[in-house]
Formats: structure tokens, C-alpha cells, sequence
């Protein structure tokens, strides 16, 4: 399934009992973090009422997607039971619940609570060390179905909104990065194609959409952000993520994962990081103009435009540099990367943006 359903309502989840009954599924399991389940798990009750569909629990994840959690819910007796894994939360708490999934040979369904990443579409997850370093990427099948509750979003921390817009951001720079020049087969260019819609509507309505959800409001904003991080992106990274080929992400999640490394005070959101590497994206290629737009729009909502926004030094930069080679993104680049042109652009990245205080 690489380009799944998906269901939008502006309050609850209408269509999640008939999707169900039309798959069959009898017994269903709710996988999240705690804060999502009480958001979300009333309304699946409530959608699933007198319709002949059992929850035989209610199962918090954790805290990270780690393999000790994974094992966990894997041998979790209610979660054996059910036909199909609802994964409720974000990213961490969604991928916890696909790689499950893929443990036991079951589906998944995913409901987002957030829009911080493309987890819920998504058919890759990232599984971390304790320490919160990246272990290892894990490739379990794509949820089949998505049900997104606008509201439910609009009353999250406003962060979570924010770090998508983020994340959401280095959909088409780095996708169009990576496949320059390539012969891209037709699931390539589709791929590709969609690629290109994602930045417009996040620079459009990303800083209207933010503040709607600081008021806790289900507007037109929230919802174009909240399809184009948790769809649109999700459909280009399932499209663009093959055994013949990786176009799906490249130099700003390189940033990303190597900056897991750097032990350092405060706790960064993987959006809020990765929207520092599409600066250094740009600065690797050359796009001063795509900086300074990109950089400028980052700034106008708070979005890191240094360095020192995210925790990090000058010095941290040759420790990150040193396990680039490690990332999935270096070892699968069809586009040669060089490490010390990388270490430029950061610290190019990072002299435009204290430019702009």
C-alpha cells in the first residue's frame, strides 16, 4: 500500500467503523502515548459503539520508538488478539505501532494526533537507542488506512503543529536534490511530482495555521498544513522509497540524525532540527535564494535559523561529520555527498542566519 486511504473530519472519526466492517476486522488494539489516547481513544469508542467492533485495549507505547518497546507490544496478549493495530499519537508513537505491525504479521491503522511528520502514512520508521540516538531504520508496510481529526490536532500543543511545518519543509528540496539527473521510472516521477506541491501550501498557511492552533481552531490553514505534512509528504515518501531507488530524503535528515549524536541540554523536536538542515541544504547546493526565503519564513514563526537554535556548537560539527557515512541517506544517495562541503554549508547555514537577528 503505498499511497493509503485517508479520512478527514473536522471532529471525531466517522468512517472508521464502516472501514473496518468492510476489512473484516472484528478486534482492534489502540497503540499510543498516553497524552493521545485520552484525546483520541473517547472518540474511537464512541465511532465504534453498537457496531460490533471490540477494543480488547488500551496500550501505551512508551516514550520512545525503541526496540524494547517494540518487543513489548509484541508479545502483549491484547495486542496478539486483535485483528488490526490502531496507532494513536505521533511519529514516535506510529512507527512504534507499524513495526509492530510487521512483528506479528498484522495490520495497521493509523489516527494522528499530531502533524508533526509523515509517520502516519509512511511506510519507514526510525527505531532509537535508549539514549535517543538513531539504532536503525525499520521498513514495515504502510498503514492501509488514515483517519485525521482536525480538531484533535488544533488542540495539540501548537509545537507539535510548528515542528511539522518544519519537517514538512524538506519534503521538495531534498527529494529534488536527490533525484537530479536520475532516469526515474514512472513511481519515481510520481514521487517526484507530488514532491513539488508540498513547500507552497506550508509557506502559505503555516504561519495562519500556527496561530489557529495556539487558539485551539479547526480552520482551512490547519487543514491544507495538517494534509500536506501528514499526505502529501507521506505519499512521496512511501513513492519515493524503494529497493531500486532513494529519493525520499537526503542532506537535511542527514543533519537530523547526525545531530541524535550530540549530547546537549534541552530536547529538540525532529522538525524543529531537520528545518535547520533545509538551510544547510541550500547552502550545500548553492540556493542562496531558496536560504534566505526558507530561512526568512523559519525565522518569521520561530523555526531554529542557527546553530545555537538547536543546541549545537561549531565545535559539534566534526563528531556529526564523522558518522555522515553511518546515515541511510549517505549510504543511499545516488547523488555523490561530500562530508567537508556539508560542514561548510552548516556553518554557512548558521552565518545567515545570525545575519538575520
Amino acid at each position: 500500500m503505498l499511497m493509503p486511504n485517508y479520512y478527514v473530519s473536522n471532529d471525531g472519526y466517522p468512517d472508521l467503523a464502516r472501514v473496518l466492517k468492510e476489512k473484516g476486522y472484528e478486534k482492534v488494539v489502540l497503540i499510543g502515548g498516553k497524552r493521545a489516547l485520552h484525546a483520541a481513544a473517547p472518540k474511537v469508542e464512541r465511532a465504534l459503539k453498537d457496531e460490533g467492533i471490540v477494543i480488547t485495549g488500551e496500550k501505551i507505547y512508551g516514550v520512545e520508538c525503541t526496540e524494547a518497546n517494540i518487543q513489548r507490544l509484541a508479545t502483549d496478549e491484547d495486542v496478539l488478539d486483535a485483528d488490526v493495530l490502531l496507532g494513536i499519537g505521533g511519529g514516535k508513537a506510529l512507527d512504534t505501532t507499524k513495526v509492530v505491525a510487521l512483528e506479528i504479521d498484522k495490520p495497521a491503522i493509523s489516527l494522528p494526533t499530531i502533524c508533526s511528520n509523515c509517520a502516519a502514512m509512511t511506510a519507514i520508521a526510525v527505531v532509537y537507542n535508549k539514549d535517543g540516538s538513531v539504532l536503525r531504520y525499520a521498513f514495515p508496510h504502510a498503514p492501509s488506512d488514515i483517519f485525521i481529526d482536525l480538531s484533535i490536532i488544533a488542540e495539540a500543543p501548537d509545537v507539535y503543529f510548528w515542528a511539522g511545518v518544519g519537517d514538512g519543509l524538506s519534503k521538495q528540496p531534498e527529494v529534488l536534490f536527490a533525484s537530479e539527473g536520475e532516469d526515474l521510472s514512472h513511481m519515481a516521477r510520481l514521487g517526484v511530482g507530488i514532491a513539488k506541491t508540498c513547500q507552497e501550501p506550508l509557506l502559505r498557511y503555516g504561519k495562519e495555521g500556527l496561530e489557529d492552533v495556539k487558539n485551539n481552531r479547526v480552520s482551512r490553514a490547519v487543514e491544507e498544513v495538517a494534509l500536506t505534512i501528514l499526505v502529501s509528504t507521506g505519499y512521496v515518501s512511501n513513492l519515493t522509497n524503494r529497493d531500486d531507488f532513494y529519493y525520499n530524503s537526503s542532506l537535511a535528515h542527514v543533519f537530523f540524525d547526525t545531530s541524535c549524536a550530540i549530547q546537549r541540554e534541552g530536547e529538540y523536536l525532529h522538525g524543529e532540527v531537520v528545518s535547520f538542515g533545509v538551510l544547510v541544504l541550500h547552502a550545500y547546493t548553492g540556493n542562496d535564494e531558496e536560504l534566505e526565503k526558507i530561512a526568512k519564513f523559519n525565522k518569521s514563526i520561530g523555526l531554529p535559523v542557527t546553530l545555537a537554535d538547536i543546541g549545537l556548537e561549531e565545535k559539534d560539527l566534526d563528531a556529526m561529520m564523522d558518522i555522515v557515512p553511518e546515515t541511510i541517506e549517505y549510504k543511499r544517495s545516488p547523488q555523490v555527498i561530500s562530508i567537508k562541503r556539508l560542514k561548510e554549508a552548516a556553518l554557512k547555514a548558521d552565518r545567515f542566519g545570525q545575519s538575520l537577528s
